[in-house]
């Protein structure tokens, strides 16, 4: 690094390298026959722009299949508002190439760049561009590498040797696409796919006429037409979704199945030996049925189901298929959330199944744990299954052919690193060049209270307990759906910062997070403000019992979307123990937030029979009791935690006379990506927590 490289601070080096993802290997496939390991990478850690890149297992050396600069002369540039979308549902930060697909073998991909087509020959290293008709979005090759199959503005394409023709296209509707609350909530973001015979297509038709219009405005550029977006509120209707099987000639049949009782399409699977499988969700996400399709006529009949009393979670990698057929899923079943395979569970007691990462032959690739800390791969062999890593941290994968590229992050160091083993043995590993943190987070795992809350402590590098009292900032996220406190380095990166500014950082995983099986994710249901409070106040009484130099005089807690949500409940609910909070675009008031995520925990009927739960829920309500210092900020183009939300709360602090700060962030999204907004975010929420707690 040169002098200046190495006096960068951290909130402009996180910034920079979009928390240090920049450069790492991502998105990684291996091809069926286990030779090529075919990944997505930037030059470096503070390049943005995503290049596909392929690792040869016969000889473990890397070879860049295609670039955007190479392609384009530049990068990405404008992209289509359904690659907007598609990126800010997704988390995506990064320019150039953000996806791809392969054809059976692997042995071909395709992707977008700039609106435009491309297809590669991984064998032989070429990459042309294919005839298209632009904007291209979300193309998906054929199994037999012969066609592309995409999406632009609505309509469904097909490319291939013989041209580039519509297969389907209507006024007013869309064709292909995922609806927002499938990418958003239920990790679907495609919405067409091939027959395993290349011959057509399941295509998904959305009408969003039913759902209810908002306008995003940007106050800051009153010149400009607010942008117009279909946002399916809790209690509101959903988009209308439809299953049709579309043969190459323009044949289509509708698929026909209870849209009244099961209106979610959460997943497909299909496959020569399975055949074509719909899983499809109720409302109320108690109930869910993997549906056999007819292919002929579209007619379907209950091939598997699944009732719950309170939820029924949708689970990455399911539906799916062995190679001889037999259908794999996740569910809970006597305290563990367990692989299924044809309706019976086959993983041990204890071992809770996260995801599905890939399928080999009979083979299951999973992704699980047994301490909720840690996440590790594991291989059901189609008799038993095992542990296929040991070091404490966490692993992911991807395998095929007998190959398996595991990616693994510890506490040990910063970053990640990408092994490939054929076999069992190790062939190569994939480069990663993301770049090293100015600072090393030092976490000291714990389990909190009497329910052994995950939690871990941070404190200023160098600090020598005993000699002094510090100033504490408990930093959760606390929701469903994710983990804070994780054996990986980079997971505290921010906490350790803010700890270096004299600061004990406590951060803990409550009721309601994951992996730590069904009914502790569960316990939250139709409760969760006070029950994740709870546990937040009980983790940072035990930390403090166990190291006294933390100074519960003066406390203040961060968080960002659920976590704001947790960090303006506190102030409000427990000004008690918390003295000052920082909310960033926080969930306020849940009859604004979306069906999917919303109704599963407080019911489908915000109005009716469930609106005392939602106002016992809501901000709103409790907005006359803050007495503690506030600061909202909010991204004013956010279309998933819409700027209304902070507005709203703001509105009702004021009337109740209660003084607070806001903090707009004008053409900002949910995410934070620009550079500046990324550091300067920071160094503001110390200045306020300095201000309020005096330290």
């Amino acid at each position: 690094m040169s002098t200046s490289e190495e006096q960068i601070s951290f909130p402009r080096q996180t910034a920079r390298t979009q928390r240090f993802t920049l450069g790492a290997p991502r998105s990684i496939s291996v091809s069926a026959d286990g030779q090529r390991v075919v990944f997505l990478r930037s030059s470096g850690g503070r390049d943005a722009s995503t290049a596909l890149w392929l690792l040869d297992v016969a000889t473990g050396t890397e070879r860049l299949v295609a670039e955007a600069a190479g392609l384009l002369g530049r990068d990405d540039g404008e992209l289509s508002a359904e690659e907007r979308a598609r990126r800010e549902r997704a988390r995506e930060t990064a320019g150039g190439i953000t996806s791809y697909s392969l054809d059976s073998d692997g042995t071909r991909a395709t992707f977008a760049l700039a609106g435009r087509l491309f297809g590669a020959d991984l064998v032989a290293g070429s990459c042309t561009e294919l005839a298209a008709q632009g904007p291209v979005f979300d193309p998906r090759l054929s199994p037999d590498g012969s066609a592309v199959a995409y999406c632009s503005s609505g309509s469904l394409r097909l490319s291939s040797g013989d041209g580039d023709r519509d297969l389907v296209s209507e006024d007013g509707v869309t064709w292909g696409l995922a609806e927002f609350v499938a990418a958003e909530e239920m990790g679907r973001f495609r919405g067409h796919w091939w027959s395993p015979e290349s011959d057509r297509l399941l295509v998904a038709r959305v009408d969003e006429t039913p759902v209810q219009v908002w306008w995003v405005s940007d106050p800051a550029n009153p010149d400009r037409a607010p942008s117009e977006q279909r946002y399916p509120a809790a209690g509101t209707p959903n988009a209308e979704v439809t299953l049709w099987l579309l043969s190459l000639d323009g044949g289509r049949t509708e698929v026909r199945w209870d849209r009244e009782g099961y209106e979610y399409v959460a997943g497909v699977a299909w496959s020569t030996r399975g055949g074509l499988v719909v899983l499809v969700q109720s409302r109320d996400q108690r109930s869910l049925q993997w549906l056999s399709v007819d292919t002929q006529s579209g007619a379907t009949s209950v091939r598997q189901q699944a009732a719950d009393d309170h939820w029924l979670e949708l689970v990455e990698g399911t539906p799916a298929f062995t190679d001889s057929g037999r259908l794999i899923s996740v569910l809970p079943h006597l305290g563990a959330n367990r692989l299924h395979v044809d309706g019976a569970p086959v993983t041990p007691d204890g071992l809770q199944v996260s995801a599905v990462l890939s399928v080999d032959g009979e083979s299951v690739l999973l992704s699980g744990t047994e301490e909720p800390t840690e996440s590790h791969v594991y291989l059901w062999d189609g008799a038993s299954t095992r542990r296929l890593t040991s070091e404490q941290g966490v692993h992911t994968a991807r395998g095929g052919g007998g190959t398996v590229a595991i990616t693994t992050a510890t506490l040990v160091g910063p970053g990640s690193s990408t092994t490939v083993l054929k076999d069992g043995g190790r062939v190569g590993a994939i480069a990663s060049y993301a770049e090293q943190p100015v600072l090393a987070a030092a976490p000291r795992l714990l389990n909190a209270g009497e329910r052994q809350l995950r939690s871990a402590l941070l404190l200023p590098t160098g600090w020598v307990e005993g000699s002094g009292r510090l100033p504490v900032l408990v930093d959760p996220y606390g929701g469903p759906h994710a983990q804070r406190v994780l054996s990986a380095h980079n997971a505290f990166l921010a906490s350790q910062w803010f700890a270096d500014q004299g600061f004990a950082v406590l951060v803990s995983d409550g009721r309601g997070t994951p992996a730590r099986g069904p009914d502790w994710e569960r316990s939250i249901h139709g409760r969760w403000g006070d029950a994740v409070l709870d546990d937040q106040v009980d983790a940072l009484h035990a930390a403090a019992a166990a190291h006294p130099d933390l100074d519960l005089e003066r406390v203040a807690i961060r968080g960002w979307s659920y976590g704001g949500y947790l960090a303006a409940l506190a102030v409000l609910r427990r000004p008690e123990v918390f003295h000052c909070a920082i909310a960033g675009a926080p969930v306020t008031d849940w009859t604004l937030y979306d069906t999917h995520y919303t109704e599963r925990y407080l019911g489908t009927d915000p109005h009716g029979r469930d609106a005392a739960r939602y106002a016992e829920e809501s901000l709103l309500t409790d907005a006359p009791s803050l007495r503690r210092p506030l600061m909202l900020i909010h991204g004013l183009a956010d279309d998933n935690v819409v700027a209304a939300h902070t507005l709203r709360l703001s509105s009702a602090l004021l009337a109740a006379g209660r003084p607070h700060e806001v903090l707009p962030l004008s053409g900002v999204t949910h995410m934070t990506p620009q550079e500046e907004v990324a550091e300067n975010l920071l160094l503001l929420q110390i200045d306020f927590l300095r201000r309020c707690l005096g330290a």
